[in-house]
């Protein structure tokens, strides 16, 4: 009988390290999906990433909510949130040093002055209105002083494809905010402080 014991012992820590790195959830985690809104071929096709909209995830009553900027900034049930995307498939990364508990409070705090503004159709920097990866990179930058990738200008996309002249002429008519800093779904995915967790497929 003893000599089971060791053995039993050693599976329940595999399978403790197993959930470790199946990637459960976590406050601050940041959540990518190719959402299915009239903009979303037009952002893959620019930054030539199948990643059209992200949000942060935070726990509430114990079940996982993505704050997100969407026709408002709001959190929205994961659930129902995987609805809106292409599938309901969706990839998760979190900061390659786990968050305290100290810092998710600074990021919950950071979230309260967004929530409510008006998605920023124009990508603005403005911050009166707001994108969904907008809202990311302020909320780590503003809570935790951490930047999730380099800006990048609206210019240095690809903005040769139809599709993506088309949203452009829609938007800004034949004034186009070339040198407007911009941070994409794309650049954050790819921030080399990020690494990858979860991908539900």
């Amino acid at each position: 009988m003893h000599r089971l014991i060791p053995s039993a012992l050693l599976v329940l820590v595999l399978l403790g390290r197993t959930a470790a790195a199946s990637g459960q959830l976590s406050d601050g985690d940041i959540i990518f999906q190719s959402s299915r809104s009239g903009q979303s071929l037009a952002v893959q096709l620019a930054t030539h990433s199948p990643y059209s909209h992200v949000g942060i995830v935070f726990m509430r009553d114990g079940k996982p909510f993505v704050y997100e900027a969407v026709a408002t900034v709001r959190y929205t049930p994961l659930e129902e949130w995987r609805k809106h995307g292409d599938g309901g498939r969706y990839v998760v990364k979190r900061l390659k040093t786990s968050l305290d508990a100290a810092q998710v409070e600074k990021l919950r705090e950071a979230a309260s002055p967004f929530e409510g503004k008006p998605y920023d159709l124009y990508f603005e920097w403005t911050g009166e209105r707001i994108y969904c990866s907008e809202l990311v990179w302020k909320m780590y930058d503003q809570a935790l002083g951490v930047r999730l990738g380099e800006l990048q200008k609206l210019r240095e996309f690809d903005l040769g494809n139809d599709v993506v002249r088309a949203r452009i002429r829609e938007r800004y008519g034949a004034n186009v905010p070339l040198d407007e800093p911009v941070i994409s779904p794309a650049r954050l995915f790819a921030a080399p402080l990020l690494i990858e967790v979860e991908q539900k497929k």
